[in-house]
């Protein structure tokens, strides 16, 4: 397992019941990809389950974006291994919900 560290926005920190900073900090199985993050996000904080990713389909929702390392990960497959220092704690998985409208 490694110990990594994710940014979430605030409405997800809120569902959750996290009440300080927007940082949390996860136990996640290897290999470190965005699925073993998710998994490790619900596991930890049941109410954000089917939040981030659809859970009938294992696909990332259409309004919620992933940055690691300052680049938009957000359409790589969620089996991808994320970037070493997102994997040594070093740098945050950062997750944004998108907003949509006119």
């Amino acid at each position: 397992m490694k110990s990594i560290h994710v940014i979430l926005p605030f409405h997800l920190l809120k569902l959750a019941g996290i009440g300080q900073g927007d940082e949390v900090s996860l136990e996640v199985d290897e290999p470190v990809t965005l699925n073993a993050v998710v998994d490790a996000l619900e596991r930890d904080w049941p109410p954000l389950r089917g939040t981030i990713r659809n859970p009938y389909k294992s696909t990332r929702r259409p309004l919620v974006r992933f940055f690691a390392c300052g680049a938009d990960i957000s359409h790589n497959p969620l089996t991808d291994v994320l970037p070493e220092p997102i994997q040594c704690g070093d740098e945050p998985l950062i997750v944004i919900g998108a907003i949509a409208g006119g």
